[in-house]
């Protein structure tokens, strides 16, 4: 029997939502993922025409590759963590530098089950997003999603991340 949705059903709904949406007003967008591995961008190409919208998808998963990818500065990891508003800016803004997007957004998280800190406790992950041609302050969110399991962290950021595309 042919596999009919490689991803839950809310999931799918949303990205086909992002990418009906984006479609509409003709924006392009780009992804900086770390903590959900890529799922973002699976999710968006589940959606036939999503060539239309998705430019390109980075997955920097370690902090070298954040740096070398996205260009994000050292300084930043070492002074406020990769699991911050400002690395995750500066992955957006990476991101958005190296595509063709209209816009870009960055995920970065403890998934967990371990690797949480008390600053940082499993499920914290961070959210931003940058358009192009916007030079005002970073835009960023933080959120501490309950840590019932792994792919539960990744689900709800993958969630919030899609939410984030929508016009």
């Amino acid at each position: 029997m042919p596999l009919e949705a490689l991803l839950p059903d809310d999931i799918a709904a949303l990205a086909k939502r992002v990418v009906e949406d984006n479609i509409a007003i003709g924006r392009k967008v780009a992804l900086a993922e770390s903590c959900t591995g890529g799922l973002v961008a699976a999710a968006l190409t589940e959606v036939p025409g999503s060539s239309a919208v998705l430019d390109r998808g980075f997955v920097t998963y370690s902090n070298e590759s954040k740096m070398e990818s996205l260009g994000v500065p050292l300084e930043i990891i070492e002074t406020f963590g990769a699991v911050s508003i400002a690395c995750a800016w500066a992955m957006a803004k990476g991101a958005l530098e190296t595509s063709h997007a209209d816009l870009a957004i960055a995920i970065s998280g403890v998934a967990g089950p371990g690797g949480g800190t008390d600053l940082k406790p499993v499920g914290t992950v961070v959210f931003s997003r940058v358009f192009r041609g916007d030079e005002g302050e970073p835009e960023g969110e933080l959120k501490i999603f309950e840590p019932t399991s792994r792919a539960e962290v990744r689900r709800q950021a993958t969630i919030c991340a899609l939410e984030l595309l929508l016009p």
